[in-house]
């Protein structure tokens, strides 16, 4: 025996199967000025990251000589206590 349909009418819409959502021009940004590429986006990432890790670099110096600075002092006096004996 066959089974029986139950479902008479889909119901999903229907579907446009030749719709095209990019209509081959730019949409975006402002329609005073034409789209322009950012040629030099890369350069620029690099000069930026440059600079925060300059200052990366200078916050960790200065945290390092703090931290160097007891041990500097210690070697310091253990010499010093050597050359008196």
């Amino acid at each position: 025996m066959k089974p029986i349909c139950q479902v008479e009418e889909p119901k999903f819409p229907r579907t446009d199967y030749f719709f095209q959502a990019y209509s081959g021009r730019w949409h975006g940004g402002d329609d005073d000025q034409p789209f322009r590429r950012r040629h030099n986006l890369g350069r620029e990432y690099l000069v930026e990251s440059a600079r925060e890790r300059g200052k990366e670099m200078a916050v960790l110096a200065i945290l390092l000589c703090a931290a160097a600075w007891p041990t500097v002092l210690v070697i310091v006096e253990v010499v010093r206590l050597h050359h008196r004996h």
